[in-house]
C-alpha cells in the first residue's frame, strides 16, 4: 500500500482548494471517480440512474484547475502532479483500477 493524498482546485479561485488523504494508490482512483459521480448527481438531480464512460471521466479532469497525486512509496514521497491520467487512471470491467506499473 502506498500513502496517497490527492490534491483537487476546481475551479481558479484558490478558497476551493481541499485535498483527501487515501491507504493506496487504488483508493485515490476511486475517489477521484466518486467525486465525478458526484458531480454527475448535483448536475441531474432527477435521475434515477447516470452512465458514463472514461472520455467524459478525463473531460472533467481536464476541466478542473489542477489535480495533484502525492504518492509515498517505501517512505520516498514521489510527486505525481498532473490530472489523474498521470495514474493512468482506467477501470476494467471487474471494477479494479490498471495501472502500468506494479503499485
Amino acid at each position: 500500500m502506498s500513502h496517497t493524498i490527492l490534491l483537487v482546485q476546481p475551479t481558479k479561485r484558490p478558497e476551493g482548494r481541499t485535498y483527501a488523504d487515501y491507504e493506496s494508490v487504488n483508493e485515490c482512483m476511486e475517489g477521484v471517480c466518486k467525486m465525478y459521480e458526484e458531480h454527475l448527481k448535483r448536475m441531474n438531480p432527477n435521475s434515477p440512474s447516470i452512465t458514463y464512460d472514461i472520455s467524459q471521466l478525463f473531460d472533467f479532469i481536464d476541466d478542473l484547475a489542477d489535480l495533484s497525486c502525492l504518492v509515498d512509496f517505501l517512505g520516498f514521497l514521489d510527486y505525481h502532479w498532473g490530472q489523474a491520467r498521470t495514474c493512468c487512471l482506467t477501470k476494467d470491467s471487474c471494477g479494479k483500477f490498471a495501472f502500468p506499473w506494479n503499485i
